[in-house]
């Protein structure tokens, strides 16, 4: 189980380093191809050293590596912490997809437990709807 697998804090700062729009699309313009900090500073109206702070998050949640090639740093995409990201979410959505399921099979129970025309009362009894009181 991947999740098991990984730590909360792992899974805390992949899940931070996602939640920001402009590191999602750092990693995307990194999926296709490395590029250089400068190359991805030049496509946000932001500062570089801005760029470098984005860059730096993705590669503390392991999303992202640098190597440095001469003057300049070459971010590229870890594909395989990608797929652990996936992985996590597949596995947090099975986890409520069960839960969902479970619900819904004690609903189902329950509801073919009370007979047509009784309903619980106060001292946990079926009463009959119907027919003349006692």
């Amino acid at each position: 189980m991947v999740v098991d697998e990984l730590s909360d804090e792992t899974v805390d700062r992949l899940f931070h380093a996602l939640a920001d729009a402009t590191r999602r699309d750092i990693l995307r313009r990194c999926v296709r191809g490395e590029l250089s900090v400068s190359r991805l500073a030049e496509a946000y109206p932001m500062s570089f050293a801005a760029v470098q702070k984005h860059v730096a998050v993705l590669e503390r949640a392991g999303l992202v590596t640098k190597q440095r090639s001469g003057r300049e740093q070459l971010v590229r995409t870890d594909p395989e912490a990608v797929a652990r990201a996936r992985l996590a979410l597949d596995e947090l959505e099975a986890a409520w997809r069960g839960r969902v399921d479970r619900m819904a099979r004690l609903l189902a129970e329950d509801s073919g437990a009370e007979e047509p025309g009784t309903r619980p009362s106060a001292t946990g009894r079926n009463d009959s709807t119907e027919g003349p009181e006692q």
